[in-house]
């Protein structure tokens, strides 16, 4: 079973491409279309997801949200915003829930 904690690792991975900009990186790449073409590229893998839950198989869901969760963490990335912080916001509604 895979370890949660990966994205973690990948997260630090997707900020050292992104700061040293490695000759053929797909992230170095993406990045230097800037905040639009990431945001367009995010925006695309979304709607892929979406179609493939309405209509594909569980794999094919497996692959776009895996395809989503990766330039989500690039977008964020690119902002300065770390995953550790959508988790803490995530964490912050899960409780306010629950009090209610």
């Amino acid at each position: 079973m895979a370890d949660i904690r990966f994205l973690e690792q990948l997260e630090a991975l997707i900020v050292q491409r992104l700061k040293d900009a490695p000759e053929g990186s797909y992230t170095a790449k993406l990045a230097a279309r800037g905040a639009n073409g990431i945001a367009q590229k995010v925006g695309e893998e979304g709607v892929e997801m979406a179609l493939a839950i309405a209509a594909e198989d569980d794999k094919n869901v497996v692959d776009e949200t895996a395809d989503l969760i990766y330039h989500m963490l690039v977008a964020l990335a690119f902002r300065g915003v770390a995953l550790a912080d959508v988790l803490e916001a995530l964490e912050g509604r899960h409780r306010e829930q629950t009090a209610r």
